[in-house]
């Protein structure tokens, strides 16, 4: 989907936006962990209309903005080089590269122990690792959406018709009108409340598709302690 880069004046403050058109009835103003801010908008929308809605929020995503910019600047480029700490489920774990004939990534007393037979290529190692990530987010995020299915009082009426894992940049996950459940590969580093913290919010989107009151009050219900979740969330992958 084509984005449409925009800026709106707010006072002293200049706040750049992306406009995202899509069929839909409804505008929605989000604020994304790196400080962006997102407009999803009918495609009929006229950019007054827009820049409306969004004067009306700006204080809001303002506030947003400070929230998220105290968790920059993000966690530096990793090497992928032995003795480089790599997160998985929210712990630490040192990257070992280790010659081998057969490659492959094991978790291993505190250590993700990568063997490889390029011990001299950092590419090789991501590859890897990355791949491994992957192997595990594909275990473990159907586990969670089970356990994560309890927390309502209907469990099948909110269950995904499908699971999609892919490396994105803004979002940690979403649910397209399908049902179909999209969570950011990242999220395998996090720990494994606030993966349920993700996917419980995804969860109720099915029920409510909005951002309104009526998503957080059943947010709240099914999971009270979501918000400390969701700063856990943002403070371990920052």
């Amino acid at each position: 989907m084509k984005r449409q880069g925009h800026c709106l004046r707010y006072g002293a403050y200049q706040i750049a936006y992306e406009i995202v058109r899509r069929p839909r009835k409804t505008l929605e103003i989000a604020v994304e962990p790196d400080t962006s801010v997102v407009v999803t908008a009918p495609a009929d929308a006229a950019l007054e209309a827009i820049e409306a809605k969004l004067r009306k929020r700006a204080a809001w995503v303002l506030r947003q903005q400070r929230y998220f910019a105290q968790f920059l600047p993000r966690t530096p480029e990793r090497r992928f080089v032995s003795g480089e700490t790599h997160l998985y489920l929210g712990r630490q774990y040192r990257l070992k590269v280790v010659p081998h004939v057969q490659a492959g990534v094991k978790l291993i007393r505190g250590f993700i122990v990568v063997h490889t037979h390029r011990p001299d290529r950092p590419d090789v190692t991501r590859a890897l690792v990355e791949a491994w990530y992957r192997e595990r987010a594909h275990v473990k995020f159907p586990d969670r959406i089970e356990h994560c299915l309890g927390f309502f009082p209907d469990p099948e009426a909110f269950r995904p018709r499908s699971l999609i894992v892919r490396q994105i940049r803004q979002r940690w996950g979403s649910m397209s009108p399908a049902g179909r459940l999209l969570l950011n590969l990242r999220l395998i580093q996090a720990p494994v409340d606030a993966i349920d913290y993700v996917i419980t919010h995804e969860l109720c989107h099915i029920a409510e598709p909005h951002h309104g009151p009526a998503f957080f009050d059943l947010l709240a219900q099914v999971m009270p302690d979501w918000d400390r979740r969701k700063q856990r969330l943002e403070r371990t992958l920052a």
